[in-house]
Parts: C-alpha cells; structure tokens; sequence
C-alpha cells in the first residue's frame, strides 16, 4: 500500500511560498504555481484566495520566501498569521522527507486595535508576548508529502483511497499541535497550504547490521488534548485526557519489510496537582472527586479501543508523596479487571544505575509483551503481523524513568523484529553490534531530551542510562543543572509558557466582554523571582553588613539583631506565600 516513491494521486503541499507584503494586505502564493494563493487583509484579517486578475496590482513593498503557513489566530481585536520562516530536513518518514520548524514569525492585521480601549490594547501586548513565546516553540515537525500524525498500523488499516485526500483530513486530530489555527484555511478550502504540525520528536539512523542496511526511525508524537508544562498540567481532566500524553513509534525498514512498535506514556489518570510554592518539591495532592473512578474508566476505554490490550506500567515510588498517588492508582486499577496494572518501583530497584534491573519488569510482562507483538508488512503492503495491544508507561512527570523503561523495551522488540526479518538469527541482538547499537541509544536518549524540553523546559534526567547503560559523573553533573533549571523554569518561568500553550491550543477562548485576565491584585503584583530574591537577599545583606559591626558598639549590635528579625520576617513572607511569588497561568489556571 506505501511506498517510498510518491504514489499516483498522492496529496501534496506548497513547499516554498512566496509572501509579498502590500499596504493593505499580505499574499501568499507558491512559487511552484504562482497563480495559486491567497490573500489576508491586513486591517481585518479575512483571507481570500486570488482572484485570476491581479495584472494591474501594484508592487509590494517587501518580498520574502517562507516555508508554511502554520495557521491564524484572533486574539481580542486583530488576527494574526504564523508562517515558517526557516526549516531543516531531519530525515525521511517512509521515504518522505521531513522537516523540522527552526523558526516561525507572526504577522499582524491589527489596524482595527487603534479603535480599543486602553485595557483592550494592555491586554492584546499581553496576548502578544505569548505569541512570542509560541515563536520559539520546540520539536516542531512536519511533511509537504506525507502526514506524519498516523502510525504505521493505523495508515495500514485506511481505505486505499485515503493518500488521495488532502493532509489535513488523513491527520490524525490528537496530534495535529496547530489544529486550532487551521480554521480560516480550511474554511478557504486552501488544502495545498494546510500544514498538519506535530510536537514531539523526530529521530532517524541508517544501520549497517550484517550487511542489510536498515533505516531505524523513532517518531514521538505529544497530544493536544491536555497540552501543558509540567507542574501545570498533571493528571487527568474529567473527560479522561491525561497530561504529557505521548504516542511513540518506532520503525524499522529493511530488504522492503516495514515494522512498527507503539509504546504510549501518559500522566497518571487521576485528578492531582502539584502546584509550585518555590519549595524545591512541592506537595503532591490528589483531588477527592465523585467521578475520579469515571476518569479512569474513560481514560483506559480510549486507549483500549484505539490500541488494544493495555498493560498499565506504573514506575512511581511506594514512599512518600508518589507512593500516595500511586496507591490510589492501584486502587482504582483494582476496578478495571481488563487492563493489567503493574507496579514497579523504579528507584528502589534500579537506584541510580542498575539499568539492568530492568529484566526483572520484563521478566513479569514477558509473556504479554510477546503477545501484544509488533507491525510488520511486506514491501507489496500486505499486513504480516499487527500489533494487539499496548504498553502504557508512566512516572511521575513521565520523562526520566519512563524513557528509559521504554528505550529498554524497544531494545527487546527490536531483537525480535530484526529476527524475525531475517537481519539477525535468534541467537544475535542489536547489542552485538556496536557502532548500530550506539546508534540506536543516542536515538532515544535524544528524543527524551527532546521530550523533557517541551514539558518540563530542559534536558532529560538519567539520560547517560538511555545513552550509555550507566550513569557517568558528567552525566551527574548534568542532571543536576537540569535539576535545578527545572526548579526555576517551574517557579518563574512555567506559567506564561502554560499561557501561551493554552492560547494556541484554543483552550482559552478570548472574550472582548469579559474581565481582563491579566488584571493583577494584592501579591500578584509583586510577583516572580526579582522581587522574591532581592526581598530575601537584601535582608539577608543588611543583616551581614551589621554584624560586621557588632564588635564596635550596643547600637551596632542592636541594629544587626533588628535586621536579622527583617529578613527572617521577610523569609518567613516568602515562604507563606510561595505560590504568590511564583510564575503561574493566568488564562485557564489548573483546568
């Protein structure tokens, strides 16, 4: 059914455009076929494609070539069009190139904004600064000949006829991350233009195993349903959508053989929080709800319509906080007899090193695993094997300990399907060959890293067990500047990213009638790390400064004792009131 050369009646983008800016209006065209495009008005936004006659228009003032049109977006008084201003080619999707976003501009058709009112254009410089965060969105990818959304199976088991239709419609909608935007397109029928967008990550390799040269190609695509950062958006929400939700694909083709395993990872499907406080790990709480049992019923009644068979692999620790969390997730497992849950303390067993401690969870999901199997078809497309069901993974934030539990088990699937493709005999594994197995680890330990970017804002944790097998005192060294990045992107940075998430998401829904909601009062007005720190460290150096002078006279030493009461008083405000002094969102909050 697939094949690496276009297909006849294959769907294909514009893949270089032409923008030409006027007084009154931008126009994109292709410059593949001039003729088609279209135009946006640059003091309503309302898009038109061209009209045949357009002899007699005058010449723009500026001309530029862009790469996509990544979708519109009207924020209270003016639209706004995202375009892909550069772009790099990451490697092939089933003989496909793909392409990854490097950068991304927007352009404003706001001459309607001279007409607001003062608190209308505060508020519309407010939704501009999330834009620009959305600029400089990561792990953007895309195809002009291809949708990249699809898995391999599911792109299998379409009708034949699906390749004709236009990207937009073969996507599949959980992943397109530009959904929202796409609405005034598609409504022009402008479907040459239309760019379905994953987030996540795009990895390829060539393999030399035995002389049958294999391309390896791992594909991890983020979910838009409960699009957030990671101490904002945990859990699940009442329809059953779960935070850092990932689909991940991993393809190998050889000798004409595609194959395919999903693995999924997802936050667990409780109502929790964990809502920063500048405490290095705030407190955990998970939300008494009366429908909690229906989240988790719903949640897993998804997965198991979409991919079969489920295994719930919890990685969390039994102690503390996670331990909680993880006892009702048992707890509720206990009600859903058709999916197996599995708990495996991750930490207590394989500590900071003991990567192969693993075989012990593989030796319990053994027989499931193989059962479960993997997609394999032949090079005239017909289906050999399918995959029946799947594994869901998940930790805490579901990154670290999770990438390496699932790059572990690739690692076994990968051993099968190149056996069973006939590379390798039953007795050999990808490991026996070093330079392909290198290959392989930095695969995975890059997508994690590219993963834990988009979610927590820096690389992954116990990435060296992904890249080397062992824990490495630079990758010590490393985890701890991640450590401690994440605590400040957490506490002082998260909450506008979480903003601008939710307003290219469409989960906030601008209304001119409505209060601000960048209207600040009491703390929130003091907010955020500058004021945090200098309060803290100024009392703290008037403190030392005085006691440098306590030796002199009582009044230096009263003086000092006075200071020192200060700035343990204002610690003491600090630390009440945490969560005033942190970053936080303030379109959609925790929903």
């Amino acid at each position: 059914m697939e094949t690496g050369s276009p297909a006849k009646g294959r769907f294909k983008l514009y893949e270089k455009l032409e923008l030409q800016e006027f007084q009154e209006k931008f126009v994109i065209k292709s410059m593949e076929s001039p003729s088609h495009g279209f135009s946006i008005d640059r003091h309503d936004g309302n898009i038109e494609p061209l009209d045949d006659d357009d002899t007699n228009a005058p010449s723009p003032s500026k001309v530029s070539t862009i790469y996509g049109v990544v979708g519109t977006i009207r924020l209270l008084k003016g639209t706004y069009i995202i375009v892909i201003t550069s772009r790099k080619e990451v490697g092939n999707f089933l003989g496909f190139p793909v392409y990854g976003v490097t950068s991304m501009n927007f352009l404003s058709c706001n001459e309607v904004l001279k007409q607001s009112t003062s608190q209308e254009k505060r508020d519309e410089a407010h939704f501009l600064t999330l834009l620009k965060t959305v600029e400089s969105t990561p792990g953007l990818y895309y195809s002009y000949e291809t949708d990249i959304t699809l898995n391999l199976q599911r792109r299998w088991q379409l009708a034949e006829g699906w390749i004709t239709k236009p990207i937009w419609k073969q996507a599949d909608p959980r992943f397109v991350w530009n959904k929202n935007l796409l609405d005034q397109l598609i409504e022009q029928k402008l479907d040459e233009f239309i760019i379905p967008m994953i987030q996540g990550s795009f990895q390829t390799a060539q393999l030399k195993l035995k002389e049958s040269p294999a391309t390896l190609t791992l594909v991890s695509r983020r979910c838009t349903r409960r699009l957030g950062t990671r101490m904002w958006r945990r859990g699940a929400n009442l329809e059953g959508d779960v935070a850092n939700f990932i689909e991940t694909e991993q393809v190998v083709e050889v000798n004409g053989l595609r194959s395919s395993l999903l693995q999924i990872r997802g936050s667990i499907p409780l109502l929790w929080e964990q809502i920063v406080d500048l405490s290095y790990k705030p407190q955990l709480r998970v939300i008494n709800h009366e429908q909690t049992s229906e989240v988790v019923e719903r949640h897993f009644h998804d997965l198991v319509q979409r991919y079969g068979e489920t295994i719930a692999l919890d990685l969390t620790d039994k102690q503390g906080d996670e331990g909680q969390l993880s006892a009702a997730f048992a707890s509720e497992m206990e009600k859903l007899p058709d999916v197996r849950y599995i708990s495996f303390d991750f930490h207590h067993i394989c500590g900071s090193s003991n990567f192969d401690n693993l075989r012990f969870l593989c030796d319990q999901i053994a027989e499931d695993f193989e059962k479960q199997g993997y997609f394999l078809a032949d090079m005239e497309g017909n289906i050999l094997v399918e995959q029946k069901g799947i594994i869901r993974s998940n930790c805490i934030d579901c990154l670290d300990r999770t990438n390496v539990t699932q790059s572990y088990l690739a690692q076994k699937s990968l051993n099968l399907q190149l056996q069973r493709m006939g590379v390798l005999n039953s007795s050999e594994c990808i490991s026996m060959f070093p330079e392909d197995y290198g290959k392989f680890r930095t695969m995975w330990a890059e997508q994690g890293d590219e993963i834990s970017l988009e979610y927590a804002g820096t690389h992954a944790l116990k990435g060296d067990l992904v890249r080397y097998g062992k824990q490495t005192l630079g990758g010590l060294i490393k985890d701890g500047m991640s450590a401690l990045s994440r605590y400040y992107l957490n506490n002082f940075h998260d909450g506008i990213r979480q903003d601008a998430m939710d307003l290219i998401s469409g989960r906030y829904n601008i209304n001119r009638n409505g209060p601000s909601p960048f209207q600040l009062n009491g703390f929130e007005t003091l907010s955020y790390l500058p004021v945090a720190s200098a309060l803290v460290v100024g009392g703290l150096t008037l403190t030392s400064l005085t006691f440098q002078q306590v030796g002199r006279n009582a009044q230096q030493f009263v003086s000092s004792v006075l200071w020192a009461g200060v700035a343990a008083g204002v610690m003491a405000v600090v630390k009440a009131n945490g969560r005033q002094f942190c970053s936080r969102p303030r379109l959609c909050g925790l929903l």
